[in-house]
């Protein structure tokens, strides 16, 4: 640190925090040091430790800087002397299937996206393959004598790791956590080391889009010889009120020499603002060569819980001693909450019944493709809180670390799911292939990672499981809910099951000898009143009251339902406490599943295919719908029809109206199972003037009005069971209001107004000042606006043009057009329904950037962001 300090001196950099100071002089270390091409691991792991949030493991370092990445099938790069300086330098997380394809042909190869691709509408038809990643390092003296792992996040898929030319292992999951040891194999202080990545997304591997790569962070963990292993801390907390919480903290040490140590073992609880509030140690001797568990309880007094209001987090810190010297130290974040799933009350969470309002979401990131950036983990979660979600099933695979995080922070209950297919397959090439062989190793991957975040509420085991109900499902159940319990008995195990004839060939008692494994039953799609996809049966209801009377000690979910249904959902969820709660599919929208949302517009005499056969309408051959545009929200986070429906049926909003696109002559919507009608917040349609048009208007109250510039042209009363009315009345410019009544009594108003012409572009970044850490990003929203401020939501012929200054990067551009096939990655895009957006992220530096957005026949937007 001596030179630090000098540096700090010589330099006169700005007095601000110790963290800032120690960053800008280890800046200053690190360009030195480039110029003398010296970079070392260790100071490329200093710098960046500083800058990124989300480690898994406060001991862990940063590795995600200074790779080398080539598309290829090459045989021997993994060897030390391969000559890659041809490659292209990037950073990591990266997502190779988001990126630009050579060759673009319009109609054929469009962006990221061919018509050649394997998984065609299933992956959005995007592009895997097969890509190396190469890192060339050297390592201090501070690592001398230590055990250094390397920890990856994620990689999709199929990944095999050599340092040095030795091959360390394969990993064939795509969304599962792993590490090995490099110390073996690693050069002594000073040499060079060379670590080899190849990737493999081969084949039909996936029912949806998962990218390509390694998508998710990299950590060097080095630690000394008396350590806590990986995801070592295992913390609960078996009793809580709010007078006092005991606070569980068992810890598993590995002793990697070959004597015995003698070392003790320190606890502490660290409250919100850094203050011990709750200690202990204890003695122990480590076997040579041997782990050991041990368990502390300790007191807090007057606790402040973990709620979904307050969702307040405390810290273990758990060093190990030789003597008086910390020779291992780890920090892991917790909450302070008592969880209880009771067969007659429901789901508490410190005592008061919860209620889940739930929606499913993959793990894209929409222009960003699966490519994990913190900020967009965590904007995802902010996104989906705002529009009144408390809780998020990650379907169908475990999610990135900082998308748990964000949920520990804003209070997001979440069921954390495995797998999608055990070992039959639902896609030729998937996961099913290694199941057998690697079932156990990934679920303990995802408990031991994700187990200590309060956010965490279930573990689902599977989703539509083929085998459900055959004797290798029943078997294969026990087996991963026995796992389960043994790594984590204080959550409760869900399995989502599917039963849709004709996709289910079996009765559905045949599934119920397999509810005997769950403490929490999911059925996908059980309430599906009003859809022609789904079977409609009027006995759903007693289905679920047999199951309640046959199995009286389990609760039950909606793990699935599609957005049409959220009305008959909810109602249940509310008249049962056994039925915890209801997760629409899907509440963001996602690549991939293309066009199974999307409603289509066919002839009037055309007949169609009845039940699920007709889903093929909209899902196969959908070119160029690339996304599956069923989401709540769009793919850049904007709301849409279903979400103000919704809005209606939890009771958020008292009113809200809609308008439906108006339909040409001759032809007919047709609705896809999981889509919604084509509705918009709208009054300005230029061109129906004087024709009928179609305002949905959804109220829990008895009566509605319309009023159109100031007249009342409208009544009906909703009836009953429904919190839908339809008009049909004649379009005119102007404003339209819908009120909403109850025994004459006004409950509420919604208010739409026609929009002037497209006059200029107006940016609104979410953040106007961020980090320069890399994983901080700005998302800039594009609105094309009238003269009056007000976004012309019919606006979808502008071509925005991009423009920026200052040391940061445009990341990707999007819209929520599920048909728009242009590039995310060049600095241009067109305008959908008025919106568009542009993520901004920095480089690594301080200063200012601005954003310049033009398009012709608009006065320019501008948007500036400081960057710290």
């Amino acid at each position: 640190m001596r030179i630090f300090n000098k540096l700090l001196k010589t330099r006169n950099l700005p007095r601000k925090t110790a963290t800032n100071n120690r960053f800008l002089a280890i800046t200053c270390v690190l360009r030195l040091i480039l110029k003398r091409r010296e970079l070392t691991a260790i100071t490329i792991a200093i710098v960046f430790s500083a800058t990124i949030a989300h480690a898994q493991d406060s001991r862990a370092i940063s590795f995600d800087y200074g790779w080398r990445f080539k598309k290829d099938t090459l045989k021997g790069i993994e060897a030390v002397g391969f000559d890659d300086s041809g490659w292209r330098n990037l950073n990591l997380p990266h997502d190779w299937s988001i990126e630009d394809l050579p060759g673009q042909q319009p109609g054929s190869v469009q962006g990221p996206f061919t018509k050649s691709s394997i998984g065609k509408s299933a992956t959005g038809f995007t592009e895997g393959g097969t890509g190396w990643y190469r890192k060339t390092f050297k390592l201090g003296s501070q690592y001398s004598g230590k055990k250094t792992f390397i920890v990856f996040d994620g990689v999709y898929m199929n990944a095999d790791i050599w340092i040095n030319g030795h091959h360390l292992g394969n990993h064939p999951y795509g969304y599962t956590s792993f590490s090995f040891d490099l110390s073996p194999y690693l050069r002594s202080e000073g040499l060079t080391n060379v670590i080899a990545v190849r990737v493999q997304n081969q084949g039909k591997n996936s029912r949806w889009y998962a990218g390509s790569g390694i998508y998710r962070h990299v950590w060097l963990l080095p630690v000394d010889q008396v350590y806590t292993v990986l995801w070592g801390n295992y913390i609960t907390t078996p009793q809580v009120s709010n007078r006092e919480a005991i606070v569980k903290v068992e810890s598993t040490l590995e002793n990697n020499s070959p004597a015995d140590n003698n070392i003790s073992i320190k606890t502490d609880i660290i409250n919100p603002s850094g203050t011990v509030v709750a200690s202990k140690k204890s003695v122990l001797t480590l076997k040579g060569g041997k782990q050991t568990t041990t368990t502390l309880e300790l007191k807090v007094t007057s606790p402040l819980l973990w709620t979904q209001e307050k969702p307040i987090l405390y810290k273990t810190r758990v060093s190990v001693l030789a003597g008086s010297k910390i020779i291992d130290q780890t920090v892991n974040s917790f909450g302070i909450r008592s969880l209880l799933f009771d067969a007659q009350k429901g789901l508490l969470l410190n005592g008061k019944v919860i209620k889940l309002k739930g929606g499913c979401v993959h793990s894209d990131l929409g222009p960003l493709g699966t490519a994990s950036l913190d900020r967009a983990e965590e904007r995802k979660v902010e996104l989906l809180k705002k529009a009144g979600y408390n809780a998020i099933r990650l379907s169908h695979n475990p999610p990135a670390p900082a998308f748990l995080d964000a949920c520990d922070r804003m209070g997001m209950l979440v069921i954390d799911e495995a797998f999608d297919m055990w070992e039959l397959s639902k896609s030729s090439q998937d996961y099913h292939l290694f199941f057998k062989d690697w079932w156990q190793k990934d679920l303990q991957s995802m408990m031991l990672r994700d187990r200590n975040h309060p956010s965490v509420m279930m573990w689902s085991i599977g989703n539509e499981i083929y085998e459900a109900p055959d004797s290798s499902g029943y078997r294969n159940a026990k087996l991963l809910s026995d796992e389960v319990r043994r790594l984590d008995p204080t959550r409760a195990v869900t399995e989502a099951f599917v039963y849709l004839p004709p996709y289910t060939k079996k009765p559905l008692d045949a599934y119920r000898p397999n509810l005997v494994n769950l403490d929490v039953v999911g059925y996908n799609y059980f309430f599906e009143s009003k859809s022609p996809y789904f079977q409609r049966d009027s006995t759903t209801m007693q289905r679920f009251q047999e199951d309640k009377k046959k199995y009286p000690g389990k609760l039950f979910i909606q793990t699935e339902y599609v957005p049409d249904a959220a009305l008959e959902n909810w109602e249940v969820v509310e008249k049962y406490p056994y039925i915890l709660g209801g997760f629409c599919w899907t509440a963001m929208d996602y690549i991939g599943e293309a066009g199974i949302g999307r409603p289509l517009l066919v002839p009037e005499a055309q007949k169609l295919p009845k039940g699920l056969i007709r889903m093929g309408l909209f899902y196969r051959d959908s070119w160029p719908v690339f996304t599956a545009d069923c989401g709540d929200l769009d793919l850049i986070g904007n709301p849409k029809a279903a979400l103000y429906y919704k809005d209606v049926v939890w009771r958020k909003s008292p009113v809200e109206m809609l308008v439906h696109r108006p339909v040409p002559a001759g032809m007919r919507e047709v609705v896809a199972a999981w889509g919604f009608p084509d509705e918009l917040k709208s009054w300005t349609w230029p061109g129906e003037e004087g024709k009928k048009i179609q305002v949905n208007v959804y109220s829990r109250s008895k009566t509605v009005k319309l009023e159109l510039n100031g007249k009342m042209i409208a009544r009906q009363d909703i009836p009953g069971g429904s919190i839908t009315t339809t008009f049909e009345i004649t379009y005119q410019p102007g404003t339209l209001v819908a009120k909403s009544y109850d025994g004459g009594r006004e409950t509420g108003t919604d208010t739409l107004s026609t929009t002037g012409k497209a006059h200029a572009i107006r940016l609104v970044p979410d953040r106007s000042v961020i980090k320069r850490m890399p994983n901080d990003l700005s998302f800039v929203s594009v609105e094309i606006i009238d003269e009056h401020g007000q976004v012309v939501p019919d606006a979808s012929d502008y071509e925005v043009q991009f423009q920026l200054s200052g040391d940061a990067t445009i990341a990707g551009i999007g819209n929520g057009n599920h048909a728009d096939m242009s590039s995310f990655q060049e600095f241009h895009k067109r305008a959908y329904q008025g919106r568009a957006l542009a993520i901004i992220r920095p480089k690594g530096n301080r200063g200012i950037v601005i954003l310049k957005a033009t398009a012709t026949g608009l006065k320019a937007g501008f948007a500036k962001i400081t960057i710290e």
